[in-house]
């Protein structure tokens, strides 16, 4: 099998409440890029890459597109099936830039799930469970916001929430303190800065917060800063953006910085370089939060078949990023309810394009 052509879509998924508030950024809405790859036996994938803004982490919308059209002419004639030369011949056109490349090993694990006639949680190692165990964003806002926030997610089934804090250290800590009153025994709750605080708000961040039923995540933007937080603390902690690479996880295990990884697919550069990561927390007894920077149906399939695929006691929580979006890519995206999830059965991701919402292509490679 080979690829004859790459093409790339441009998508904005705006946000059904308005607005997606962290730290000190919010967003009305996401741009998103769709990557189509065609071959010469009729079979195509879909892959997606969403960015969560260009002050995130080092990656943008725009930059997703310039990238996969500096890779893809190179890529024409690649056999997309063989995964591993896939991403060994990205990395070697293209130095880093990992949030380009996901898009494109993701469409082709979809290639390879319908070259199989398999969905692609088999090509991943097996499903392990039936359905998928969810999370959901409390948005930062003042305490009684997010506490009838909060409230109403449990009302529509779900019982793991991450509230949103980092602005203001002494509203943290209020807005902490609200939230963890509010919560049931069978809840649980993160309390996920995205490294906006400095180590000595963390500091008093988790002095306040101590006894309290909660996991704090990333709290700083250095793994130093995180690490120095850590051994300050007995709250459980769970890194995310300082983790992006193996050696940064085995680092990660040998310090005792973490008791999870939040896992991003786009962060890692896609669903290849995810299993080799979620495999090694596997085998350093790490748990894992799974998921991706943001997307629609497409990202949130990809992110069910490696959630599906994670051994049980390592998979903690997911997010259904398609539930957020006022707007739908793909028909087969995974089917939520009850703060669960559960990925196509069909072959690849088992999603389908909508290409009347998509439009015309942005960039058409052959």
């Amino acid at each position: 099998m080979k690829i004859t052509s790459i093409r790339a879509y441009q998508v904005d998924l705006p946000i059904k409440a308005g607005a997606y508030k962290w730290a000190d950024q919010s967003f009305a809405a996401f741009d998103s890029t769709v990557v189509v790859i065609d071959t010469d036996e009729g079979i195509t994938g879909v892959g997606e890459s969403c960015p969560l803004g260009p002050s995130y982490l080092p990656a943008y919308s725009e930059g997703v597109r310039t990238g996969v059209a500096v890779l893809g002419p190179d890529l024409i004639g690649e056999d997309p099936t063989l995964l591993d030369v896939i991403n060994h011949r990205m990395d070697t056109l293209m130095k880093g830039h990992p949030y380009v490349k996901s898009a494109i090993d993701m469409a082709c694990w979809d290639i390879a799930g319908k070259a199989a006639g398999v969905p692609v949680h088999t090509l991943l190692g097996g499903s392990f469970r039936d359905e998928v165990r969810l999370f959901r964003v409390i948005n930062r806002g003042a305490p009684e916001e997010m506490v009838a926030e909060l409230q109403q997610l449990r009302g529509e089934g779900y019982v793991q929430f991450q509230m949103k804090v980092g602005d203001d250290v002494d509203l943290d800590i209020q807005r902490i303190a609200a939230v963890c009153d509010e919560l049931l025994p069978t809840e649980t709750l993160a309390a996920d800065a995205n490294t906006s605080w400095k180590s000595h708000e963390a500091m008093r961040v988790v002095n306040s917060a101590a006894g309290r039923p909660l996991y704090i995540e990333q709290p700083c933007l250095s793994y130093e800063e995180c690490l120095r937080v850590r051994r300050h603390t007995d709250l459980p902690m769970i890194l995310d953006e300082s983790m992006t690479s193996p050696d940064v996880v085995i680092r990660g295990a040998a310090d005792g910085a973490m008791d999870l990884i939040n896992l991003k697919i786009n962060k890692a550069g896609g669903l290849t370089r995810s299993r080799q990561i979620r495999d090694l927390c596997v085998q350093l007894g790490i748990g894992m939060t799974i998921e991706d920077t943001w997307g629609g149906e497409i990202a949130t399939s990809a992110i069910a078949h490696l959630a599906h695929s994670t051994p049980t006691g390592f998979h903690f929580q997911s997010s259904p990023f398609h539930e957020y979006n006022d707007v739908t890519i793909a028909e087969g995206g995974p089917m939520v309810a009850d703060g669960h999830m559960r990925a196509s059965d069909g072959p690849g991701l088992g999603v389908t394009p909508d290409f009347g919402v998509l439009g015309d292509p942005v960039l058409a490679l052959n």
